[in-house]
């Protein structure tokens, strides 16, 4: 499919790019999606939660009143449990909540997200750029020529430039990464999508294989 590139101003250019089928036209694999966002957000967790379970907690083991003949229940030290300040029974503790997939999944995973945005007409191409300098109004000035300020925003640019991604750190709502960091949950979070002709090839290149 053929799609039209744009400038930072948000103008034709008159060139087109023609994006893979095989890539942003297939079928989507809802549950790929699933398993793949649900590893990114089990891998952004920390697991370090922790309770003291009756043995760590500190206090006394006396035994706090005797066995039988109170009319209540029996009890042993305050560490128990059942007291205020005792233990707690089956805590949490540290983990690790990161596991694997396969790296075919994965990338059906992305191809589905990036089909996703071009039936909902939310990507747009631009020619590829650059800032002279990290100004926050160099790219406020591009959101605006593309109609996209106010709305949550993934630029992927073919490789790393430290302007463009400065220029963007300020903004809530706007996320630049490189297309080799590009997951499918950050395609899904975003709301519109934004490639450059350079990421566009990377991507093509790199599902591709």
């Amino acid at each position: 499919m053929e799609v039209k590139v744009l400038d930072i101003s948000g103008k034709e250019t008159g060139a087109k790019v023609q994006l893979s089928e095989g890539i942003f036209g297939i079928e989507p694999n809802d549950h790929a999606i699933y398993l793949d966002v649900k590893q990114y957000l089990a891998n952004q967790r920390q697991g370090t939660h922790k309770a003291k379970q009756r043995n760590e907690i500190a206090g006394s083991t006396r035994k706090l009143y005797k066995q039988k003949g109170t009319g209540g229940a029996r009890a042993g030290n305050i560490k128990s449990p059942l007291f205020n300040g005792g233990g707690r029974v089956f805590g949490p503790q540290p983990r690790d909540y990161s596991f694997k997939l396969n790296k075919k999944l994965k990338e059906l995973a992305r191809k589905s997200a990036l089909t996703y945005k071009v039936k909902d007409n939310s990507l747009v191409v631009l020619e590829d750029f650059a800032f002279d300098t990290p100004k926050t109004k160099n790219f406020v000035s591009l959101l605006n020529a593309l109609n996209f300020e106010g709305t949550k925003t993934l630029v992927v640019l073919p490789e790393g430039n430290k302007n463009v991604y400065l220029a963007s750190k300020n903004i809530q709502k706007a996320k630049v990464v490189t297309a080799d960091e590009l997951n499918t949950y950050d395609v899904l979070n975003a709301v519109k999508l934004v490639l450059t002709t350079g990421s566009v090839k990377t991507l093509e290149e790199a599902l591709a294989k």
